[in-house]
């Protein structure tokens, strides 16, 4: 029987040598190290100058687009750029290595954050809006196209665009009055004979030695068109007007580029560059369009001082301020309230009252937001219907308010509870224990022993919640769109928060989109959110409690 035992012993120790088989979590996690030396040899640098190679083209490609438009510091700066990241990663000293996984991030952290944070300050001290988006140049060019009308004694034509024998465009036109016929290239009018123009009750068919241009190839030239001009008599000339008429045109104003200034020869008007860039008279006429240019302080300026700017910021900034201090005070005194209910385990039906108050905060923000707009509505609502009321929850300015405030609250208490608690659960049992043996109430424990050891936890989350119910644009778009409109009129809805205010501003303002001072209260904004912040940081030491 020993020699069986022992081949039995054997046998066993043979099987205990046998590695196991690796599960597959496991042989996932051992890819990358199985693939590292693969990577880091012949392939990987192959690899890595493919990646390069693409990214040098990338900057090629770019630093010519900038110095096309002149923007030579860009392209200097574009070309050191590539060099040191080219250097960084050919390098093999240990001085590249750890740049090697820095770039990365710090370049996206400049295309994501620095430039666009830099772009919002210079946007915010310009005149950057709707008519002042060209530069000065291009804006001269749009008022003399805009200057242009038919003068008294002007002409209209049937059109027709062709091609001549070299593959010009050009225009064959008919004089509807005369009926004598011509083909208008970009420098003259050239007279030609009637017979030899085909006309018919649609318009111009042909003419011989030109080839009329049809089907896909006229709406293929259709910009060209646009900027087709026939030079006439003095500054007249024919263009286009859609695909099958011309009219002549004769500038209303001249420009003087020696003076900077346009003058209207009707009357002899005078219109100077006024420094925020456009032509204005004495009168205070303004020429269309105006261009994009450094006003300094004008846009804050206009904040304070502008009554129509200044009344609905002010109204809108002590509103702000009480939704989001609101929002936040009721869902965490809320979430607490529940998270002290539910913490006790031996609770029936504990992880089903858990889950049924975690469901909103389960649900997309955004999809609450509409099922609420739904459901508040006053005509065929739910909730009015349920309460047998007609509240108008929507449309009137203080309901309004406290649908926001309702609906905000019920989104975020579920998060407040949720952290509320864990951090109750976290705080140790002897001290609530002490606190009764020395002679504390329910309440006293509370006050004195259980809410100031949950601050700890707390306190940061509240004060970025607080920051984040500042900004918080998809509540208040989503739910009632900023409205109802205010007694005043203005742009600001009676629910609009400074962040939805500002996306009116920049987007439907005044002529339209006011992109400098929607710029100038979006830097308010973060002054104000970073000054709380900070101060409520430091006064709660939150921060020092982190550390």
């Amino acid at each position: 029987r020993l020699p069986l035992l022992g081949d039995s012993v054997t046998t066993t120790a043979a099987r205990a040598e046998v590695p196991p088989r690796p599960s597959f979590a496991q042989t996932v996690m051992a890819l990358p190290s199985r693939a590292a030396p693969f990577f880091s040899g012949p392939v990987g640098l192959a690899i890595k100058i493919l990646l390069l190679a693409l990214m040098n083209g990338i900057a090629v490609w770019a630093a010519i687009v900038l110095a096309d438009e002149g923007k030579w510091p860009a392209v200097a700066v574009l070309a050191v750029t590539t060099i040191l990241i080219d250097l960084a990663y050919l390098s093999r000293r240990a001085w590249a290595l750890p740049l090697k996984f820095l770039i990365p991030g710090t370049l996206l952290m400049l295309a994501f954050q620095v430039i666009p944070i830099f772009y919002t300050v210079n946007v915010a001290f310009t005149n950057y809006s709707t008519g002042h988006i060209l530069s000065k140049d291009e804006a001269i060019v749009g008022i003399q196209g805009n200057s242009l009308a038919p003068p008294p004694d002007g002409k209209s034509y049937l059109m027709t665009p062709a091609r001549d024998a070299d593959g010009e465009l050009v225009l064959l036109l008919v004089d509807e009055d005369t009926g004598n016929t011509f083909v208008g290239t970009t420098e003259e009018l050239i007279p030609i004979e009637e017979s030899s123009v085909e006309v018919d009750d649609l318009g111009i068919v042909g003419a011989e030695g030109y080839t009329t241009i049809k089907g896909p190839e006229l709406v293929a030239i259709d910009r060209e068109l646009t900027a087709f001009t026939v030079p006439t008599t003095g500054s007249a000339a024919i263009r286009p007007e859609g695909l099958d008429t011309a009219v002549e045109l004769a500038p209303t104003l001249r420009y003087d580029p020696v003076r900077d200034q346009f003058t209207r020869i009707e009357d002899g008007l005078v219109f100077n560059d006024d420094g925020k860039g456009s032509f204005t008279a004495r009168s205070g006429e303004e020429l269309e369009p105006g261009w994009k240019t450094n006003v300094g302080w004008a846009n804050f300026d206009k904040i304070l001082h502008n009554p129509l700017v200044r009344d609905p910021f002010l109204r809108v900034f002590v509103w702000t301020f009480a939704f989001a201090f609101l929002a936040v005070l009721i869902s965490f005194v809320l979430g607490l309230l529940l998270a002290i209910t539910l913490d006790k385990p031996g609770m029936n039906f504990l992880r089903t009252y858990r889950v049924l108050l975690v469901l909103p905060y389960a649900i997309p923000g955004f999809l609450s937001l509409l099922v609420w707009q739904g459901l508040l509505n006053d005509d065929f609502g739910v909730v009015n219907k349920l309460l047998h009321t007609d509240i108008p929850w929507l449309f009137d300015s203080n309901w309004a308010k406290v649908s926001v405030i309702l609906v905000s609250v019920w989104l975020t208490s579920p998060y407040f509870f949720l952290i509320s608690l864990g951090a109750l659960q976290s705080i140790p049992m002897e001290l609530k224990e002490a606190a009764r043996v020395d002679g504390g109430g329910p309440w006293q424990v509370f006050r004195k022993v259980t809410l100031p050891l949950l601050l700890i936890v707390v306190a940061p989350l509240l004060i970025a919640s607080f920051a984040f119910n500042f900004n918080n644009f998809g509540n208040i778009y989503f739910l009632t769109g900023g409205g109802p409109q205010s007694s005043d009129q203005t742009t600001a809805g009676d629910t609009d928060i400074l962040i939805s205010y500002t996306y009116k501003i920049a987007f439907a303002s005044g002529k339209g989109q006011d992109y400098g001072l929607a710029s100038a209260i979006a830097l308010i904004i973060f002054l104000v959110v970073a000054t709380i912040s900070s101060l409520a940081f430091w006064r709660t030491n939150a921060l020092e409690n982190i550390r």
